[in-house]
This record gives structure tokens, C-alpha cells and sequence, in this order.
């Protein structure tokens, strides 16, 4: 009877094994079911489904969840990074890290595979959060002066540090949004990461750089137009090139430079502006930050034009004395600022 009893009983579990078995998911599903739910925003959807697709999933479609170990994730990045991509053999690691998270989330029972394998054991890079220093930047702008390229391409370097715009923000500028008058460069929704059109309020360093810019420019709509055809903007790879000889050159030259990023020139903007003690509002603000970046970016319409054109002004004035090597001291608000007097726009 006993017998009996634990035979079925094992049957039972045995065809609970099989039903499992076969309700279970592949990790290709749950990879296309995160790609609908997760949000992101959408560059970075694009470049993710980019990599799912072409390195992931001819290896991982139909497996199980269970069926992968970290072994398996670290011979496909490895393989990745061979090919000499390994920024793209990181994002492998992250994409399957994320996957995972998500059907743990869900109810699987499953260890992450991605858990085990450290993205400093794919590839280290310079840190996300780098920001250049103040005597970094001055050794970055006078190493800028001697490397060779073109002088709009150094001026477009400045450009960025100053107005804390995105690399592809600048690449694609045309004339029709820079207002001289006005001293303020309308980027359109269409060419901001968050959709929502951004004001750049310009500081009198970054309309002398328009001048320039716009003498060299001739007839091209595009701020910075590609060197071999005046009617498209210009290379995506230059400024990266730029950077990288910059850093090249200082090391050469005996100077604690490490290696940046075009976009650290923008974190560096946030980061000293913040240490200074500027509003933090107004450099959120400045970095078109909003859409639920901060708790604060829900309900904070303000534009605060006045203070961001008094920030920026000061700002330019900053990175002018660094590279100087003169001492500057900034004013944290406009002089005709209120302090009790909320904004008419608030």
C-alpha cells in the first residue's frame, strides 16, 4: 500500500516536471516581453535590441532560463570582445543581467547568470561618473590647441564644455536655431533624447563661437557640416577621435590627464556647477533633465531663464580663468534676483 502510495506519488511529481518543463519559458520570450514592458528610453532600446539580436539570441533563443550558467554568458562575451568590441561585450552582460532580473521578478525561480560575471572582468573602461577637474580642463583645452584637426572641430570641443549640450545635440545644430539676438539656441523636440524641446541660453564665449563658426560655415545649414559635403553635418566619430588625441598628447607632454569621453565634458559642467553651489534646479535645467530624472522634474515647469543665463555667464567666465590659470570667483545668483520672490513661471 505504501509502495503504492510513493509510486504515484513520484508519477505525479514526475508529470508536474514535464508540464513544468514544458510551460517554461525561453529566454527569448522573456527577452521580447522586457523589451515591451522595461522602460527606456528610446536610443537606448534601439542599441539594446541591436545587441539582443545580433549577439545574443542566436545563442540563448530557445533556452531555458535554468539551461544558463555563467560560463555560458562569459564565452559569449568573451567571443564579443574579441571581435574588439568590448563595450558592446559589457552591454551582452547587462542586456542578460537585466533579462533575468526581469523573470526573477515575475515569479521564475532561477539564479542570474549575469550575477557571476562582473562587467570589470569583461572589459574596464574609464568610470561612468568621470568629470574633469578644473586644472584637467586646462590641460584638455591647451593640449586641444596642438592636436591636428580642424579649428571649427576645437571650437565644437568648447562649445560642448561650455553649453553642456549632448555630442549628437551639436553634431546635428543647424542655423535656424541659433537666435543671435536673443543670445539662445532652440534645439526642436525631435533632436532631444527626451523629446521635449530645450533652450541652451548662450553666454558671450558661446556666440563668439557661433560667429566663428558661422564664417567658416558658408552657405551649409549645419553649424559643424561634414568636411567633404556641406550639406550634411558633420563625422559621428570625430569629436570621440579628438578626445582620445587630446589625452594621447597630454600623456606625451608629461600631464595628469586621464582619459574622457565627449559626454564628460557635459557631466563636468553638472558636477562643478553643483560643487560651486549653483541651484541645482537651474543644472537640471541646463541638462534638459526632466520626465521624472529627480522627484523634482515631475512638477517643475519652471524654465528659470534668468538665473540659467546668469549661470551659464558664469560658468564660461570660469572655464576662461581656469584656462588662464587665473583664480575666479563666481556670483551664485543673478544681481537682480529676488531671493524672496517666487518665479512668475512656477
Amino acid at each position: 500500500m505504501h509502495n503504492a502510495q510513493s509510486r504515484r506519488g513520484a508519477h505525479q511529481e514526475k508529470q508536474r516536471d514535464k508540464r513544468r518543463l514544458k510551460e517554461a519559458k525561453s529566454f527569448g520570450e522573456f527577452g521580447e516581453r522586457w523589451f515591451q514592458e522595461a522602460r527606456m528610453a528610446d536610443s537606448t532600446k534601439a542599441m539594446r535590441r541591436a545587441i539582443f539580436e545580433r549577439d545574443i539570441l542566436p545563442k540563448f533563443r530557445s533556452r531555458l532560463l535554468t539551461e544558463i550558467t555563467p560560463d555560458d554568458l562569459r564565452a559569449m562575451c568573451a567571443k564579443v570582445k574579441e571581435r574588439g568590441a568590448p563595450a558592446t561585450a559589457v552591454h551582452v552582460r547587462d542586456i542578460v543581467k537585466l533579462i533575468f532580473g526581469f523573470a526573477i521578478l515575475h515569479g521564475e525561480k532561477v539564479a542570474n547568470p549575469a550575477e557571476e560575471v562582473g562587467p570589470a572582468s569583461i572589459a574596464t573602461f574609464v568610470p561612468k561618473d568621470r568629470s574633469l577637474s578644473p586644472s584637467e580642463i586646462r590641460d584638455m583645452l591647451g593640449q586641444l590647441e596642438h592636436v591636428p584637426t580642424l579649428p571649427t572641430i576645437r571650437l565644437g570641443m568648447k562649445l560642448i564644455l561650455i553649453t553642456m549640450v549632448r555630442k549628437s545635440e551639436l553634431q546635428d545644430a543647424v542655423w535656424d536655431e541659433v537666435d543671435f539676438e536673443n543670445a539662445v539656441w532652440s534645439i526642436p523636440k525631435e533632436r532631444m533624447k527626451r523629446s521635449k524641446a530645450h533652450n541652451v541660453y548662450l553666454p558671450q564665449q558661446a556666440i563668439d563661437i557661433m560667429i566663428a563658426l558661422k564664417t567658416c560655415a558658408g552657405n551649409s545649414r549645419y553649424l559643424l557640416p561634414s568636411r567633404y559635403d556641406a550639406d550634411a553635418p558633420m563625422s559621428r566619430a570625430t569629436f570621440n577621435r579628438i578626445t582620445t588625441a587630446v589625452v594621447v598628447r597630454a600623456k606625451k607632454e608629461g600631464l595628469p590627464l586621464e582619459s574622457f569621453t565627449v559626454h564628460d565634458l557635459r557631466r563636468t559642467g553638472s558636477t562643478l556647477l553643483n560643487e560651486l553651489g549653483f541651484n541645482s534646479d537651474w543644472i537640471e535645467k541646463c541638462l534638459a533633465h526632466e520626465d521624472g530624472r529627480s522627484s523634482r522634474g515631475i512638477y517643475n515647469k519652471a524654465e528659470y531663464e534668468h538665473q540659467r543665463r546668469h549661470m551659464m555667464q558664469e560658468w564660461a567666465n570660469l572655464i576662461d580663468a581656469w584656462a588662464g590659470g587665473r583664480k575666479y570667483s563666481p556670483t551664485l545668483y543673478p544681481p537682480s534676483m529676488d531671493l524672496l520672490t517666487p518665479e512668475p513661471n512656477v
